[in-house]
């Protein structure tokens, strides 16, 4: 790995690498000066298991820890709710156990579910959390336990993450847009659409400024730019779509959320305010529409 600006790379293990933002950052850790990553997914390390978690930090003792593991099937949760605790809550209770043993600094992704989505301008990371399901209870309970137990941690929340990868808005949506002429799009839930490898971006300049020496712990938010609704992202990438190939959709409907086949109940506003990582860092929003364009032109680069 090249590494000519750095005299000493910066380990960092990643839990969760096979998930959106896990496999973002692996990717680009991977080609990062300075940095030695360690992509380890959930087949190879699970973060529910103490002795497994333990017996990866002393064996490759990194710099630091990326928790990008998760349980966020937001509808199943609510029905695999042991599950969800089991890895949002108690995962990140064990790793915050092992990298306060041994003096690691944890940085785990958390989500805008947090919030119960009552501020329509957006919520800052003073605002009280109140989760409205299992999702966003175990998100939450699993940043806490990480609060009282290891003081060099950094939190940040994001939301509504796409990708070409896993089960998201995007790969949903656009599956049904190839194969369905009629489409529901909620027009009540506001929210920032933010791209895995946005999200990867983020981290890796935070990481850069970490190793630094700052002392800027605590919770953050990031998401992209521009406010919409999940019927304008939705009307966004079936246009973004259209491009490469004719889509079967026909029309597209805006509905509340209430009349959508939704098991979990989802804030209304999910509208994150990022000014605190702006001014720690120095780290400025993206557009999602231009990270929607790229996600789509790699979608079909891939199929």
């Amino acid at each position: 790995m090249a590494a000519s600006a750095y005299t000493t790379s910066a380990k960092v293990l990643i839990f969760g690498a096979a998930g959106q933002v896990g496999h973002a950052l692996s990717e680009l850790l991977d080609q990062a000066p300075g940095i030695e990553p360690v992509a380890l997914s959930r087949r190879q390390a699970d973060i529910t298991d103490a002795a497994v978690v333990q017996q990866q930090l002393q064996k490759h003792l990194p710099d630091y820890v990326v928790n990008c593991a998760a349980y966020n099937r937001v509808d199943a949760a609510e029905r695999q709710q042991e599950q969800a605790y089991a890895i949002n809550r108690d995962g990140a209770e064990q790793l915050a156990k092992a990298c306060a043993g041994l003096s690691i600094p944890l940085l785990h992704l958390s989500s805008d579910y947090v919030f119960d989505g009552h501020y329509a301008s957006g919520y800052s990371e003073e605002d009280e959390a109140s989760p409205l399901g299992v999702f966003g209870s175990s998100k939450w309970q699993g940043e806490e336990v990480i609060r009282a137990i290891q003081p060099q941690h950094l939190i940040l929340r994001v939301s509504w993450i796409f990708s070409t990868r896993g089960e998201n808005y995007l790969l949903r949506t656009l599956e049904q847009a190839r194969h369905e002429a009629l489409i529901d799009a909620a027009d009540d839930r506001r929210g920032c659409p933010t791209s895995a490898d946005d999200v990867a971006r983020v981290v890796l300049a935070i990481l850069r400024q970490l190793t630094c020496g700052i002392d800027v712990w605590g919770t953050y938010h990031y998401c992209g730019a521009e406010i919409t609704t999940r019927y304008g992202f939705s009307e966004a990438l079936i246009a973004a779509a259209r491009q490469y190939e004719a889509l079967k959709v026909e029309q597209l409907n805006a509905v509340a959320s209430a009349n959508l086949s939704i098991l979990a109940q989802r804030p209304a506003s999910s509208v994150l305010k990022c000014r605190k990582l702006l001014d720690t860092f120095g780290i400025r929003q993206r557009p999602w529409r231009s990270e929607l364009q790229r996600t789509i032109r790699e979608f079909y680069g891939e199929h």
